[in-house]
């Protein structure tokens, strides 16, 4: 696997173009990952390197603040994206009742993207909005009191496998 960037490829030059707007600053970290992720869909490793080496910050830092973030990801999260909330009031309100569903209608658990690439599940600490629990954001829509045999139904309807 080449684990550098192509200088020609175009989305190299984007996240080059957001450098330059951000000054190459260190501070300029969160936005510059936002950038790479909205253009590749993830970060991959060698994004991340570049964007350690323009910005003159350790690859562990960058690193850090990828895995810190739930918004960021080291993979490929899907055409549709399911992100479950696992907060207190979420769990206690069924979310692993939900993950559960999840993975025994889609053979799916948190962190994985089916092998076509149309649904990745991911989990969250806290999506914020803990009077809806429990929570669910599919595909960037906040969906709260969720039931989990009603809501793989959503899922199925949504992906269009009905």
């Amino acid at each position: 696997m080449n684990n550098t960037l192509s200088t020609t490829d175009p989305r190299t030059k984007l996240i080059s173009s957001k450098l330059k707007k951000e000054a190459y600053k260190a501070d300029a970290l969160i936005e510059v990952l936002h950038t790479a992720q909205n253009i590749y869909g993830y970060l991959p490793i060698p994004v991340l390197a570049y964007i350690s080496k323009s910005l003159h910050l350790p690859p562990s830092r960058v690193y850090a603040t990828v895995s810190f973030y739930h918004f960021f990801s080291l993979k490929p999260k899907g055409e549709h994206t399911c992100l479950v909330c696992t907060g207190t009031a979420c769990y206690v309100k069924g979310a692993q009742q939900i993950l559960e569903k999840i993975e025994q209608v889609f053979h799916l658990k948190p962190g994985e993207t089916s092998k076509d690439n149309k649904l990745g599940i991911q989990v969250a600490r806290c999506v914020g909005a803990c009077g809806l629990a429990p929570v669910v954001v599919l595909d960037d829509e906040v969906q709260g009191n969720i039931v989990s045999e009603e809501f793989t139904q959503t899922m199925k309807e949504k992906m269009g496998l009905l």
